[in-house]
C-alpha cells in the first residue's frame, strides 16, 4: 500500500505561508512600521536616559577624578543611544534621504560609535592585565585612538565616494567593512576579557569582590562578544542578500530584532552590571583618562 507521503509536509508549507504572509503583512503596513520604529527610539531613549543618570551620579560621587574612563564609557552610551533614538524618532525622513549614502551615514555612524564606546571597556581591562603582568602599559591608549581613527577614516573615504558615485561594488566594501569592524571588537573582549577572566581565577585569595568582579567580567565579555558577532553575521548578510537589508524602510520587524540583539539588551544588560559606583577614595583600578 502507498503511502500519502505529499500530504505529509502540507502543515509545515502551511504554517510557513501564514508565517510569509504575517511577516509581509507586518512589513507592508505603515502603521506596523511607525510603531515598530517608535518602539525602538524609545527602547534608545530609555537606555540613553540610564545612561545619563549614572553619569551624574558617578560625577556627584567623584567630581574631583576629572573624566575617568567610566565616566566617558558612560556619556558616550548617552550620546550612542540618543543619537539612535533621533534617527529611528525621524525613520520616515532618515529612511528617505538623497542620496542614499545619508541613511547609511545616519544608520552606520551610532554603530561605529557603539564599537568604540565598548571597546573602551577592552581598553580599560588591558590596562588592568598589563599592570597585573608589570607589562608596559603606555601604548595601549595609543594603540586604541589609532586603531578609532583608522576606522574612522576608512569609512569617511567610503561615504565620500559614495556621496560622489553611487557604486554597488564599493557599498558592498562598506558593509564588509562593517562586519570586519565588528568582529575586530569581537575578538578584543574575547582577548582581553578572557585573559583578565582566567587572570583572576588564578587569584589566590578567595572573596566577595574577587567572585563579583570574576562575574563582572566573565558576563561583559560574553554580552559583548556576542552582540558583536551577531552584527557581523548579519551586516554581512544583508551584503549579499536585499531581502536582509537594514536600510529599508520596509524591513521594521528585523530592524527591531537586531537592533534588541546587537545594541538595547547588550547596552542595558553591561549598564546594569556596570551599575557599582565608584569608591570616594582612590583606588587603584579606577584611572582619570589624562
Amino acid at each position: 500500500m502507498t503511502r500519502p507521503l505529499l500530504l505529509l509536509p502540507l502543515p509545515a508549507m502551511q504554517f510557513v505561508g501564514l508565517a510569509g504572509g504575517w511577516w509581509n503583512e507586518i512589513n507592508e503596513s505603515a502603521q506596523w512600521q511607525d510603531g515598530i520604529f517608535y518602539t525602538l527610539s524609545g527602547a534608545f531613549a530609555l537606555v540613553s536616559l540610564i545612561a545619563l543618570i549614572q553619569l551624574i551620579r558617578i560625577e556627584l560621587r567623584v567630581p574631583e577624578y576629572g573624566w575617568t574612563t567610566q565616566k566617558v564609557f558612560h556619556l558616550m552610551n548617552f550620546v550612542v543611544n540618543g543619537v539612535r533614538a533621533l534617527v529611528f524618532g525621524f525613520h520616515m525622513h532618515v529612511f528617505g534621504l538623497h542620496p542614499k549614502v545619508l541613511t547609511s551615514l545616519a544608520l552606520d555612524l551610532p554603530g561605529l560609535l557603539f564599537f568604540s564606546t565598548y571597546t573602551l571597556l577592552v581598553l580599560f581591562w588591558a590596562e588592568i592585565y598589563h599592570q597585573a603582568r608589570s607589562l608596559p602599559t603606555d601604548k595601549l591608549r595609543v594603540f586604541y585612538i589609532s586603531i578609532n581613527a583608522v576606522i574612522y577614516c576608512i569609512q569617511a573615504v567610503i561615504w565620500v565616494y559614495l556621496w560622489v558615485n553611487d557604486n554597488s561594488v564599493v557599498e558592498l566594501i562598506g558593509k564588509i567593512f562593517i562586519a570586519v569592524v565588528s568582529i575586530i571588537a569581537a575578538l578584543g573582549f574575547l582577548l582581553y576579557g578572557g585573559r583578565l577572566f582566567f587572570m583572576l581565577r588564578r587569584f589566590p585569595i578567595e572573596s566577595k569582590g574577587r567572585r563579583k568582579k570574576l562575574h563582572e567580567v566573565g558576563s561583559v565579555t560574553a554580552i559583548c562578544f556576542t552582540c558583536f558577532l551577531i552584527r557581523c553575521f548579519v551586516v554581512l548578510l544583508s551584503a549579499f542578500d536585499a531581502d536582509a537589508s537594514l536600510y529599508v524602510l520596509d524591513h521594521p520587524v528585523l530592524n527591531l530584532i537586531y537592533y534588541t540583539l546587537v545594541e538595547i539588551l547588550p547596552s542595558a544588560l553591561v549598564l546594569f552590571i556596570l551599575r557599582k559606583l565608584p569608591p570616594k577614595r582612590v583606588s587603584a583600578q579606577y584611572h582619570p583618562i589624562r
